[in-house]
């Protein structure tokens, strides 16, 4: 390590200390006072101390080694305080009895960009100021988040940053860690009392201007223009924005670093062109930067890039401008002071990851690429691997899956660019002169299209992605991978320990992407080499939930989502599953909802039991996705391929069950190769003597899928009625509830049926072969004893 590299690296404890104390004060704010006070008294020892050495040593390194302690303890400790000061009043308003369900209208500034959620929603920032439940009114000062249907927006031009609205609907407390004290489902509506106005009004207007300029362009490039310019993704479609994803694209539509150096870059030749002194030029970057940050919106990666850009530029009006890693550094700590929760953003750690791994790893990489390759090529690929070796961890947290060709689509994307941004920003600020802007939208056209062709096409690529170990465990599995792929490429083998190291590293890589990335794999897309190859109902391991699949001359159905989207996604990866044709929701419990984000945008139909307020939010985000919803009511029919579906429950007529377990959708499917099968929801023994009374079963059944996960709570006559021959039970493993429960078993024994269940034996494919009924268990744990 040079002692250049060293010197700027000497601030990199302090960020780190900020950091560290920043995020256990957020996430254990009643211990935050204790942490700060603790911190403050250090601060003051470590003071002390470093004044007696100083007193007795010349020694510069050791001086500096204390002035850093003190600093990375004062600055903890002040992030620290931070948080402990603004508790009282965070906790005040979460006792003031909001979050407890009642309809609430909740008044407040909206201060972050409104964006479009995944489920179609739109999300924002905003500061609330005054809350009203029924006829109490509180005054309040706290960071909310509004979640809102663009539907029930009155205004949606005028929703906007600077803008003042009012959100009906509820509340809930927001996670630990973040922000926002609150979080709005404006289920009421959101009503912009007060449209944005002066500076922020007139951001708004030009960002809308660049996106209607962009509008009448051809092609998936025009929506990325305002995108690639201000970081206005509202025009772009859920397919391109996958694309850009999986391409390892999509930080080029987030304003970050590169804008800002560009911004200040031009504003500085700008000033330099006119003669304009050092501190002019350096105003000139400082005035220009304060208008970019308002015109694309104060988010962290624009905080974090802002604020350093402007401490490098204070380095350069002292005539000192220091290392990046050290001016990384400062701008860390300074920016986790001033507003700690940015230690649980992910976007914030993303952004001064990819940053430290430009300023510290590009160089060395660039340079054992060098050793192999053209030293043009070498250093134009040496910065989105450093990227992407460093953000990868981090990015697996959000997608377990590593992107194969995201290094060539950043070097083929890289020309284009820079290119569209400064012409797309030129055309945004053009828009008083409405020809200049069209003619400059078309010229940021054709690099934003490339970028798109790009991303489409290596997105489209086959295995452009590779599977990997979920959760922390994968994050640092991947971590490791990178920093042995790093000193096998940068490490120059000068000596026989850097040979043996580059070795290690080569060994540590092939063990590790195989077995991991090998696990992702079987787990996902080539784990359907495993299934059998013709399987007609699937039950899916989900845990404590239902997600069951039916096929049928190509036609897939699914039978609820189980609890959680990323369980659900991995079946389906796994089944080789990307379009649902009918989607049937018999109820709107979690364990058997709670992953429908899963299949947004991929459902054609939806038939549904009787849904309550939360369910009825996930039919409007599915319809939203492009799917047709349907109330499934006994005697509607239907087919799926070449079988036939009835729906057995709820009655049309009689005794009306409240949406809930006993209202569940009931489904007779048969024919077209699917064995007679009966899907019993979540129905306990009441509405199942029901449907025995109604005589509307078609027994035998080959398949009986088990009502609410084997509860104790059933009806033997049904069983008997049905007389299954095998007996899906889609369970939890080491649930709370007991499932399944002895009661349920001793009936299922009585009538000769197989048991085949999820929390032991894994997935569950049933078919009717010409051997008769076939059950495939992916696994043979050994079932338990039942409670």
């Amino acid at each position: 390590m040079t002692p250049s590299l060293r010197l700027s690296l000497r601030l990199l404890p302090v960020a780190a200390a900020a950091w560290c104390a920043a995020l256990t004060a957020i996430y254990a704010p009643a211990a935050a006072p204790l942490l700060a006070g603790v911190l403050w008294i250090a601060a003051l020892t470590a003071v002390a101390v470093a004044a007696r050495r100083a007193r007795g040593t010349s020694a510069r390194t050791g001086r500096l080694n204390a002035a850093v302690l003190v600093l990375a303890v004062a600055a903890a400790a002040a992030a620290a305080s931070h948080v402990a000061f603004a508790q009282p009043e965070r906790e005040g308003v979460l006792m003031r009895g909001m979050v407890d369900g009642r309809a609430v209208a909740v008044t407040a500034e909206v201060i972050g960009k409104v964006e479009r959620r995944d489920d179609g929603a739109l999300a924002f920032d905003a500061h609330a100021t005054r809350v009203a439940i029924g006829a109490e009114v509180y005054a309040v000062r706290a960071p909310v988040v509004v979640r809102v249907d663009p539907d029930d927006v009155d205004d949606l031009r005028a929703l906007d940053v600077g803008a003042t609205i009012e959100a009906a609907g509820t509340v809930a407390a927001a996670r630990p860690g973040e922000r926002a004290v609150l979080v709005v489902r404006a289920s009421r509506g959101v009503t912009v009392t007060v449209a944005p106005a002066g500076p922020a009004q007139a951001a708004g207007a030009l960002r809308q201007s660049l996106v209607e300029a962009v509008a009448g362009l051809p092609g998936p490039g025009a929506a990325l223009v305002p995108g690639l310019a201000v970081g206005d993704t509202s025009a772009v479609h859920a397919e391109l924005d996958t694309a850009m994803k999986e391409s390892s694209l999509s930080h080029l539509t987030a304003v970050s670093g590169a804008n800002c150096a560009l911004v200040v870059g031009l504003a500085f030749a700008a000033t330099a062109a006119v003669g304009g002194s050092r501190a002019m030029r350096v105003a000139g970057g400082l005035l220009a930067l304060t208008g970019f940050v308002l015109l694309v919106t104060p988010e962290p990666s624009v905080v974090r890039a802002a604020a350093m850009a402007a401490i490098a530029m204070l380095g350069v009006l002292l005539g000192r401008p220091g290392a990046g890693a050290a001016t990384l550094s400062l701008c860390v700590t300074v920016l986790l002071v001033a507003d700690p929760w940015l230690a649980a953003s992910l976007g914030f750690a993303l952004s001064v990851t990819a940053t430290g791994s430009l300023l510290l790893f590009a160089r060395p990489l660039a340079r054992g690429l060098s050793r192999r390759l053209p030293r043009a090529l070498a250093l134009a690929l040496s910065v989105p691997l450093a990227a992407q070796l460093a953000c990868g961890p981090l990015l697996v947290l959000i997608d377990p899956a590593v992107p194969v060709y995201g290094v060539l689509a950043n070097l083929l994307a890289a020309p284009a660019a820079p290119v569209a941004t400064v012409v797309g920003l030129a055309a945004c600020l053009s828009a008083p002169i409405p020809l200049l802007q069209d003619g400059l939208a078309a010229v940021a056209w054709l690099p934003a299209s490339w970028i798109s062709a790009t991303a489409t096409t290596v997105s489209g690529l086959p295995a452009d992605r590779i599977p990997w170990a979920q959760g922390w465990p994968g994050a640092l599995a991947l971590g490791v991978v990178g920093l042995a792929i790093g000193v096998i490429i940068g490490l120059r083998p000068l000596s026989r320990r850097r040979v043996l190291t580059r070795r290690a590293a080569a060994v540590l890589v092939t063990v590790l992407a195989g077995v991991l990335g090998g696990t992702g794999l079987l787990a996902t897309s080539a784990g359907r080499l495993t299934l059998p190859d013709g399987w007609s109902v699937l039950a899916c391991e989900v845990g404590q939930g239902d997600a069951v699949l039916l096929r049928s001359a190509g036609a897939v159905a699914l039978v609820d989502t189980g609890p959680e989207p990323a369980a659900l996604a991995s079946c389906l990866d796994r089944v080789g599953i990307a379009r649902i044709d009918l989607l049937v929701l018999t109820h709107f419990d979690i364990d058997h909802v709670g992953g429908a984000d899963a299949v947004h945008g991929r459902v054609t139909t939806v038939l549904h039991g009787p849904p309550d307020d939360d369910g009825s939010a996930v039919l409007e985000r599915l319809a939203h996705g492009g799917a047709e919803v349907i109330d499934a009511r006994a005697g509607l029919s239907g087919s799926l391929g070449g079988a036939r579906w009835r729906v057995l429950w709820p009655a049309r007529e009689g005794r009306a069950y409240p949406p809930g377990n006993d209202a569940s959708v009931v489904l007779d499917v048969r024919g077209g190769g699917i064995p007679p099968t009966l899907l019993l929801g979540d129905l306990s023994a009441s509405p199942q003597r029901a449907i025995v009374s109604a005589h509307v079963l078609d027994p035998p059944y080959d398949i009986v899928k088990v009502a609410h996960h084997g509860s104790a709570d059933q009806d033997a006559a049904l069983y008997r009625a049905a007389a299954p021959a095998v007996a899906l039970v889609t369970v939890g493993a080491e649930n709370d509830h007991g499932h399944p429960r002895r009661e349920i078993l001793d009936i299922l024994d009585e009538v000769g049926a197989r048991v085949a269940r999820t929390d032991v034996e894994g997935l569950l494919a049933v078919w009717r072969s010409s051997d008769g009924l076939r059950v495939w268990r992916e696994r043979d744990g050994g079932v338990p004893p039942p409670r």
